[in-house]
C-alpha cells in the first residue's frame, strides 16, 4: 500500500518508519527542509532510541522517501502538531487545516484518511470532513476517515507504538475496519474500534487523568509541608491500598501533551472545574519551588543557584513546557543568578553548562529533572566547588545521606518533617 504521512516529528517519523519497514511504500511530508534533508539521508532529526536503525533500514530499502508536498496515495496519515493557544486555552488547528488542504487535491475515491494529531472532540467531523469534501468527494461514501491517536512516550516510542493497544475511531464502520487493517501491519497490541468522537475524547482523558493525578500528588506535597509530614512516605503507604494509585509529586509537568490536552478536552465545555484547577495547581509548582529557594538563600548576598535538569522528564532531552523553564524565568526576574546543567541537552541556546562549571561558586543546587545520571554525581567534588552547600530535591531521587555527609543542608519537596 502507498501511504502519505504528513508531519515528520516525534510521532510522524516513527510511524512512517514502522510502516516502511513492514513493506508499505511511504512518502513522508514536512515543511521543514532540514528535517526532509536529514530523513532523506537516513538521519534522525531528534533523539529517539531505536529510531536511527529503523530509519536507515526504511530509507535504504527504498520504502521511505520524503517530499515537501502530498502525493497521491492509498492512505493519508496526518501527524502534525496541534499547539495550544495560550491566550484562549484552545487548540490551534492551523497545522491540521494546512495538512488537510494539502491532501484535498490528491484525494481519490476509495482513499483512507487518518488523523493522528491530538484534537478537541468533534474536530474530525467538524473540521476535517468539510475541508476534504471540497474535493467533491463525500465522506463515508467516496472516501474513508478515522481518528487514531498515538499512545507513545518519548524515549520508548518505537516499543510503545508496536506493543501498546490502539483506539481507532471511524466515521463509519468501514472506515474503522480499514484503519484497523492498516495499523495491524505493525501494531502487536490490541486495536479497539469505536466512534470517532469517542476516540478523540479517549485520547484526551488519558493525559488529563495523569495531569489531575499529579496535581493531587502536588497538593498533597504542599499540605504535607504544612503538617510536618513526609509526603513520599505517606503516598508510598497509601498506594499499598489495593484501589489507590497516587503518582509522584514534582516541580510541575511539561511535555507535548499533559500541559495542553486537558484544555483541549474542556475547551467547549461549561461543566468542567476539576481539570482547570489541576492545571492551575501544576502550573504553580515552579513558583512554590522558588519560595523554597528564597527561604534557603535568604541570608546570602547575591545568591547563585544551580539547576539540575532542563528537560521536561527524566532521560529526555526535550524542554517542551518544562517546569525548569518557568522556574528560571521567575528566579531571574527576582535577580537570582541561574546556572543550568543537563546531560541530555547541549548548545548555547539552552544555556547548559558542564556540571563543574554549573556548581562552581554556587549557593544552592536544585534538582528539577529526574535524569538517572544525577544519582551518580560526585557529591564530594560538587561540595568542594560550591560557595554554600544547599540542596533542594524536587523529585526525591538523590541519596540524602550522601549529600548530608558532605555538609549539605537538604530540602526535599513535600517533606515537612525536615522543615
Amino acid at each position: 500500500m502507498k501511504i502519505c504521512i504528513l508531519g515528520l516529528g516525534h510521532i510522524g517519523l516513527p510511524t512512517a518508519t514502522l510502516f516502511a519497514v513492514n513493506g508499505h511504500n511511504v512518502i513522508g511530508v514536512d515543511t521543514n527542509m532540514s528535517v526532509l534533508r536529514a530523513v532523506g539521508e537516513g538521519r534522525t532529526p531528534f533523539d529517539e532510541p531505536g529510531l536511527p536503525e529503523l530509519l536507515k533500514k526504511a530509507v535504504n530499502s527504498g520504502h521511505l522517501v520524503v517530499g515537501k508536498d502530498a502525493a497521491e496515495a492509498d492512505s493519508f496519515i496526518i501527524a502534525v502538531p496541534t499547539p495550544l493557544d495560550k491566550g484562549s486555552k484552545k487548540a490551534d488547528l492551523k497545522y491540521v487545516r494546512s495538512a488537510i488542504e494539502m491532501i484535498c487535491p490528491r484525494l481519490r475515491r476509495g482513499n483512507l484518511v487518518v488523523l493522528e494529531s491530538t484534537v478537541p472532540p468533534g474536530t474530525t467531523e467538524g473540521v476535517v470532513v468539510p475541508i476534504l469534501e471540497k474535493s467533491k468527494l463525500e465522506a463515508s461514501s467516496d472516501f474513508y476517515l478515522a481518528f487514531c491517536p498515538e499512545r507513545a512516550m518519548p524515549g520508548n516510542t518505537i516499543h510503545e507504538m508496536i506493543y501498546n493497544d490502539r483506539v481507532i475511531g471511524g466515521i463509519n464502520s468501514k472506515s474503522a475496519e480499514l484503519t484497523v487493517s492498516l495499523y495491524s501491519s505493525f501494531v502487536k497490541g490490541s486495536i479497539h474500534p469505536t466512534g470517532v468522537r469517542t476516540a478523540e475524547f479517549v485520547k484526551l482523558i488519558e493525559n488529563t487523568f495523569r495531569d489531575v493525578n499529579i496535581a493531587f500528588a502536588n497538593e498533597l506535597a504542599l499540605i504535607a509541608e504544612e503538617l510536618s509530614v513526609n509526603v513520599w512516605d505517606a503516598i508510598r503507604l497509601a498506594n499499598k491500598h489495593p484501589r489507590v494509585n497516587i503518582l509522584r509529586p514534582g516541580p510541575g509537568v511539561g511535555g507535548h501533551c499533559l500541559t495542553k490536552d486537558p484544555w483541549f478536552l474542556t475547551q467547549d465545555s461549561t461543566r468542567q472545574r476539576m481539570v482547570s484547577l489541576a492545571r492551575e495547581t501544576n502550573d504553580e509548582m515552579p513558583t512554590h519551588i522558588l519560595q523554597i529557594v528564597r527561604s534557603v538563600v535568604k541570608d546570602i548576598k547575591d545568591p547563585v543557584v544551580t539547576v539540575l535538569g532542563a528537560g521536561y522528564k527524566g532521560g529526555v532531552g526535550d524542554t517542551s513546557e518544562a517546569p525548569t523553564l518557568r522556574f528560571v524565568e521567575l528566579a531571574e526576574k527576582e535577580g537570582f543568578k541561574i546556572k543550568i546543567h543537563d546531560p541530555h541537552i547541549k548548545g548555547p541556546e539552552h544555556r547548559t553548562l558542564g556540571l563543574e562549571e554549573a556548581v562552581k561558586g554556587s549557593d544552592c543546587v536544585i534538582l528539577m529533572t529526574d535524569h538517572p545520571e544525577f544519582r551518580d554525581i560526585n557529591v564530594e567534588r560538587v561540595s568542594a566547588l560550591m560557595r554554600n552547600r544547599n540542596l533542594i530535591d524536587t523529585r526525591n531521587m538523590l541519596d540524602r545521606e550522601q549529600w548530608e555527609k558532605e555538609d549539605f543542608r537538604v530540602r526535599v519537596l513535600g517533606d515537612g518533617t525536615a522543615m
